[in-house]
């Protein structure tokens, strides 16, 4: 089983109206791949442009969000997270679930009243920057030496209230201090790598993943071929690297997967889309991980961190 913390998918669902409970040669994720990968809870990203900023932005993340909905409801093995319990409940009955994050505070466009407004139709995470600059913070791409602002910071806290996951993917490193420091509930980086590895901005130093660790968080492995090595010339076995290094670093407690399915133009050679996820296994057995450390890995870090935040 694999819990994956991050995919695009409703961006190309919306934008391009495709159908996701047929198989199809486009994109990376559907239902039907997702059986065949044996992902059980897929977290779908609410992905709002920045060119959106403070304009529509809030309508953008809504027709993904709406999208959703649309899914759960014409599909009797589909249900939202939106409570830890509800993990167990998908696996007795078979469902595959689905739990809503939104990617780029654009959407709140400095309301709290609109993160309330989208916890109660379900969405349980946020990303709280892309790479640019916005009402919250700065990412990776803007001001090095800003951190959060006051609105962001106010943010932090309304989602440890709501028991909403916070995800400092994207968020530049003094942005990432301020969340360490002011998250009372453990934080995730839903889609990163590891720094010392592929020097790529996006990726987490070793003070970052020790970081998340010690707050009791999950850093996700990103498939996106330029975050695993720096010549971007990945396989499976980069993925593994990467793997390796944090569980030396860190332990196997920490460790999850944020694909970036369906929001990357290319894969890691081996891996092509989310059917291939089990490869994945075969490459952890290789490398003499045991059945415990595997299962952690692949599905009960996320699973044990959505049960810790979302009661």
């Amino acid at each position: 089983m694999f819990v994956d913390f991050h995919c695009d998918t409703l961006y190309r669902l919306v934008d391009k109206q495709v159908n996701f409970f047929e198989k199809s040669n486009e994109g990376h994720v559907d239902f039907p791949r997702m059986k065949e990968g044996k992902v059980h809870l897929q977290v779908f990203a609410v992905f709002v442009d920045p060119k959106f900023m403070r304009k529509n932005a809030a309508t953008i993340a809504l027709k993904m969000i709406d999208k959703m909905h649309e899914l759960v409801e014409k599909s009797n093995e589909l249900q939202l997270i939106l409570k830890g319990e509800d993990i167990d409940k998908i696996k007795k009955e078979g469902k595959i679930g689905a739990l809503l994050s939104i990617e780029g505070g654009e959407a709140l466009e400095g309301e709290l009243s609109l993160l309330r407004m989208f916890y109660k139709l379900g969405v349980r995470a946020l990303t709280l920057t892309w790479s640019l600059r916005n009402d919250l913070g700065d990412g990776v791409d803007g001001v090095k030496e800003a951190g959060l602002t006051s609105f962001g910071k106010e943010v932090v806290k309304e989602m440890n209230r709501l028991g909403m996951i916070v995800d400092v993917s994207h968020l530049n490193e003094k942005g990432f201090w301020d969340v360490v420091e002011l998250s009372e509930k453990p934080i995730i980086a839903s889609h990163s790598n590891a720094k010392t590895l592929c020097s790529h901005r996006r990726n987490l130093t070793d003070e970052q993943i020790k970081a998340i660790a010690q707050k009791g968080g999950v850093i996700g492995i990103n498939f996106v071929p330029q975050f695993l090595r720096d010549d971007k010339n990945a396989t499976i076995e980069d993925i593994l690297n990467h793997i390796d290094y944090m569980v030396e670093l860190v332990g196997e407690d920490y460790i999850g997967f944020g694909s970036d399915f369906d929001g990357i133009s290319s894969t890691p050679e081996g891996l092509e889309d989310i059917s291939q996820f089990p490869e994945i296994v075969e490459g952890l057995i290789k490398r003499g991980y045991t059945q415990e450390q595997i299962e952690k890995i692949t599905y009960k870090n996320f699973e044990n961190l959505i049960k810790k935040i979302l009661i």
